[in-house]
């Protein structure tokens, strides 16, 4: 099996291209494990990098790790404060309260429940790397 026949869409985007999310973890294997069972995402590329399918998007996972051809001066580096915020995913659904129940069920780590905001409810919650996911349903 190809890369292409492992997620076709994802090495060649039906309308030309779409974007994706990059993760850098400390631990490749707990971070799938995580996904798969909180979010519910499937893996269509086992490593370098792990690619997991998240309804219409994907979800990129790679170890940390030192420049590359491509970015000489750059390291790859989880975060190393969860308190700080520099990048989030951010997923809209349409029933946020049974989400959140569903995936706390599933041992998601939330910061809070669902808050009303106005014009949208959110909720938070860190992955295993401390990476903050917003979920949000608007009003």
């Amino acid at each position: 099996m190809t890369l292409a026949d492992a997620a076709p869409d994802y090495f060649t985007p039906k309308d030309g291209m779409f974007l994706a999310t990059l993760l850098i973890v400390r631990d490749i294997d707990r971070s799938r494990e995580y996904y798969e069972r909180v979010f519910g995402a499937t893996c269509v590329h086992d490593a370098n990098p792990l690619i997991m399918k998240f309804f219409n998007s994907y979800i990129i996972i790679n170890v940390e790790g030192g420049p590359t051809d491509d970015k000489p001066t750059v390291q790859a580096m989880a975060p190393k404060d969860s308190n700080t915020l520099s990048c989030a995913m951010n997923v809209r659904v349409t029933d946020i309260r049974k989400l959140y129940k569903e995936w706390k069920s599933r041992g998601a780590d939330f910061i809070t429940e669902p808050k009303d905001h106005g014009t949208e409810i959110r909720c938070y919650l860190r992955d295993p790397d401390g990476y903050l996911v917003e979920i949000g349903q608007g009003l």
